[in-house]
């Protein structure tokens, strides 16, 4: 192993989605200066460059529109369960911001008048949901991202990075240590504030969209590091992703945009239309949220009336060719030599694991309860409740990234914290090669990824889109199976790229959040939003929020409270 790196620094970026990005330049951009890093390459990774529909902003170009409307659309669309807080100041800045990702180069589709291009997005009661082009919203958001951010001199920028460990002294976060994937490098970086920006945990799940890093590595350290999180249960299953044929080169939620566009019809395996039982939607007519579709999919399924592989049918065969070549561009082309032609073929769809509504507990500034740290994009807790609005994600993203780094330039000047910090790298070193070396072996004595493909078929089983007692106990126990199998798995010493070591410390990680997504899951004895519990089909008449808490023995302690009791926690009340 080389010898360590140790940088010092004023504000510490840690994930390089839009949130990460946006907070970097906003950090610099307020005099801070900055050091951004990523397990993966800087900007390629996580959920918003795959992102690939629109963004919800209340401009009002389109029509009479303003946030005080999004707000009020959010918070139904929550199921009761949002933070209104958080809602306010997200939606209040979102059309600052994509004004200002705009000035990096973002080019927002426009109108032959010059307005902004805004469509209707289910949930939405307006049309505000701004896009660059049907599929490619989120990559050129990224792009814009990265542009600016290579142009700053005070973002020094780190690729595949592990951060292992937050550093706490004296109650506050004042730096991190990990290390550098490519040459096994240990990494200390001090600084005055961290911001957490990792994306959220859906490859937890056997049925995913996520980006392969997306393990659920910041709720962990945060949880580490004394932090609160929130409705960890609460994860949202996007109604109709790619089931069948098997396709490559195509992502398995692109069908969404088309039917908002072409208004695709959904079938059961009768072909028959039945979004009408569920929501009322009227056949071309995409009004139903994403938790009512993906409920009104498994609902047919269950009563023997799915697809020939679990799903729903997406028909568009009632739409003129020329139309469905003008809307699929080169994708029509794609499709077509892999044997499917929608002029004549349905393709078969069903839900999959697609963003994490619970998360960090932040305060409006993105602060959270450990003094040094903030949180922004997926991570956060508040904006979403138990459904998320489509467009909502990267405008907290954005948001949510531009305040936390706002806050976190103006945080005071540190000591020089790094014996401190070098102290702690020895520790966590130590931790780590026993953690990765219980004995000494030639060749890693299980492969991580078959392991990890266990736990996302458990999940998906017990804890996924559909809930029952029975379900999360037995998930429960093959977790707990398959935890004490994990920690002594023995892996191969490495002294460059150290893919495997890091695959154990994602798997620990996954595991150590399905935990906490089963007991909340155990505990929250109702239906409501994309939480479905079979055997509770009702909502609480109040609803309530599940608080957690990784104690020192990294157990997890759960509490339920009431949004009312939740709120004055929030305000610093005591519960």
């Amino acid at each position: 192993m080389m010898n360590p790196l140790h940088i010092q620094t004023e504000v510490l970026v840690i994930g390089s989605g839009a949130a990460g990005l946006m907070a970097a330049k906003a950090a610099a951009s307020e005099g801070a200066k900055v050091v951004l890093v990523d397990k993966s390459l800087v900007g390629r990774g996580g959920a918003t460059i795959l992102a690939q529909m629109t963004v919800a902003v209340a401009l009002g170009e389109a029509e009479e529109d303003s946030p005080d409307i999004h707000f009020e659309d959010t918070m139904k669309g929550s199921r009761g369960m949002a933070d209104p807080e958080i809602v306010r100041t997200i939606v209040d800045r979102g059309p600052e911001l994509i004004r200002e990702v705009e000035g990096f180069g973002v080019k927002w589709a426009r109108t032959p008048d010059g307005k902004h291009s805004q469509v209707v997005a289910p949930g939405h009661s307006r049309r505000r949901c701004v896009y660059v082009d049907i599929l490619n919203t989120g990559g050129a958001t990224s792009a814009g991202l990265r542009k600016a951010i290579w142009k700053d001199a005070s973002i020094e920028r780190m690729k595949n990075i592990m951060i292992t460990k937050l550093v706490v002294e004296d109650g506050q976060v004042i730096g991190a240590v990990g290390f550098a994937m490519e040459q096994f490098q240990p990494v200390t970086i001090a600084a005055n504030a961290v911001i957490l920006a990792t994306g959220g945990l859906t490859e937890i799940y056997e049925r995913n969209s996520a980006s392969a890093n997306m393990t659920g590595d910041g709720f962990v350290l945060a949880a580490e590091a004394g932090a609160e999180l929130r409705d960890l249960e609460m994860v949202q299953f996007f109604p109709i992703a790619h089931l069948h044929p098997p396709l490559v080169g195509i992502d398995p939620i692109m069908w969404d945009p088309f039917r908002y566009k072409l208004g695709g019809r959904l079938l059961n395996g009768q072909q028959e239309e039945f979004m009408d039982k569920y929501n009322s939607e009227v056949s071309g007519n995409y009004t139903a949220a994403r938790d009512q579709t993906t409920f009104a999919i498994f609902k047919e399924v269950e009563a023997g009336r799915g697809t020939p592989h679990g799903g729903a049918y997406l028909d568009f065969r009632m739409v003129p060719e020329e139309k469905l070549k003008e809307a699929f561009g080169p994708v029509i082309d794609i499709l077509r030599n892999q044997g499917v032609d929608l002029t004549r073929d349905m393709v078969e769809v069903a839900p999959m694991a697609h963003f994490t509504m619970g998360g960090i507990r932040v305060n409006s500034s993105m602060e959270t309860t450990v003094p040094g740290l903030f949180a922004c994009g997926e991570l956060i807790y508040g904006m979403h409740g138990a459904n998320r609005l489509s467009g909502n994600a990267i405008t907290e993203a954005l948001v949510s990234g531009r305040i936390a780094a706002e806050v976190a330039a103006k945080a005071e000047r540190q000591p020089d914290a790094s014996e401190r910090l070098q102290s702690e790298l020895a520790k966590e070193l130590q931790r780590l090669e026993q953690f990765w070396h219980p004995r000494e072996v030639d060749k890693d004595e299980v492969s991580i990824l078959s392991v990890k493909h266990e736990l996302q078929k458990l999940m998906w089983e017990g804890a996924g889109p559909l809930r029952t007692e029975a379900g999360l106990s037995r998930a429960a126990e093959l977790l707990r199976e398959l935890s004490e199998r994990v920690e002594g798995i023995a892996l191969a010493k490495q002294s460059y790229f150290a893919l495997t070591l890091v695959e154990k410390l994602e798997l620990v990680h996954m595991i150590k959040l399905s935990e906490a997504i089963i007991m909340g899951a155990q505990a929250r004895r109702e239906t409501r939003g994309a939480h479905v519990r079979l055997d509770y089909d009702q909502a609480y008449a109040d609803a309530i929020s599940t608080q957690f808490q990784l104690e020192a023995n990294r157990q997890w302690t759960m509490k339920e409270m009431t949004l009312s009791e939740s709120k004055q926690l929030s305000k610093g009340g005591v519960v």
